[in-house]
């Protein structure tokens, strides 16, 4: 459904996110309960997924606002956040602590240079880079973003030189924030992705951070063990969903056939997320069922209390 708010002036719906412009300056983003896969939009919806991710982002960006300002203002409601609408940097700046997923498939093949980053020869996977990397993508409207180098950003004036080095000092002290509270809860935070914006002259932390759907996590206990032993590590990630799709014949591939997703296989995605927002934030999840009236009332609301 698509609501219309007091001075609304916008509306971009996402693969799993509903974006409204309201006036020039604020945003209200809805976090659906869709779910995708593979650049795919599942065929159902997981019961409060909008709600796990809206309530983890709302928990870390109050817990690194000393670090620069964010976009956030209210939630409104369980799975919507209104904020300061800023001009996006087009540049997600990817932090990574540990050579996994898309830099150890490069690894794997033989590349060194990620991003215009060498990387240490010698490396297992999964294994704890000497400091963090930084291994920017460009933001794509459509189809897949695309790695980047932060000498061909500044050289194609994507983002000016200065700003990019801001941007890169916040990425890195956003990332050692994240680290340290998810080791407060038994986690590593492997990798994730920040995604900034400017307005009347300062930057701006937006979008969502440190959630499974945006960052990789794995649990300490028995990280080194599984390390020494060569085994896989246990992962807190959305990466369950793809490994359950790519376990019943479809990887996003033409002509593949999403399976069925049966009430217990999206009872179970659900349940599996609401365990995720309760390890990644140390505390209970209380499902809050809200009908689009609700939901539609209560941003409202906000709204105009906030605008008066």
């Amino acid at each position: 459904m698509q609501f219309q708010f007091p001075n609304q002036t916008g509306f971009y719906q996402g693969k799993v996110r509903d974006v409204y412009s309201i006036g020039d300056d604020q945003l209200v983003m809805i976090v659906s309960d869709r779910i995708s896969a593979f650049d795919v939009v599942l065929p159902r919806p997981i019961p409060f997924k909008g709600a796990v991710l809206n309530g983890i982002a709302a928990q870390m960006l109050d817990a690194t606002a000393d670090i620069l300002p964010n976009w956030k203002e209210v939630v409104p409601a369980p799975n919507a956040t209104i904020g300061k609408r800023c001009d996006t940097y087009a540049v997600e700046m990817v932090v990574r602590g540990h050579l996994t997923g898309h830099a150890w498939r490069t690894y794997k093949a033989g590349g060194r240079m990620l991003c215009g980053v060498p990387l240490p020869e010698g490396m297992q996977e999964n294994e704890l880079f000497p400091q963090p990397i930084i291994t920017p993508t460009t933001k794509a409207h459509e189809g897949h973003d695309e790695d980047i180098s932060r000498e061909e950003i500044i050289r194609q004036g994507i983002v000016p030189e200065s700003e990019y080095q801001q941007l890169e000092r916040y990425a890195l002290a956003l990332f050692q924030r994240g680290g340290e509270i998810a080791r407060k809860r038994g986690l590593i935070l492997v990798d994730t992705k920040y995604e900034f914006g400017h307005r009347d002259g300062q930057i701006y932390l937006i979008d969502e951070i440190h959630t499974p759907d945006s960052s990789r996590y794995f649990y300490t206990d028995g990280f080194e063990a599984r390390q020494a032993n060569g085994e896989p590590q246990k992962q807190l990630s959305k990466e369950f969903v793809r490994e359950w799709l790519m376990a019943n014949g479809f990887s996003g591939k033409e002509g593949e056939q999403v399976p069925e997703m049966t009430d217990e296989v999206v009872k179970g995605i659900s349940d599996r997320y609401i365990e995720l927002y309760e390890q990644v934030t140390g505390t209970t999840f209380h499902p809050q069922p809200i009908t689009e009236a609700e939901l539609q009332a209560q941003i409202t609301e906000a709204l105009n209390n906030l605008n008066r």
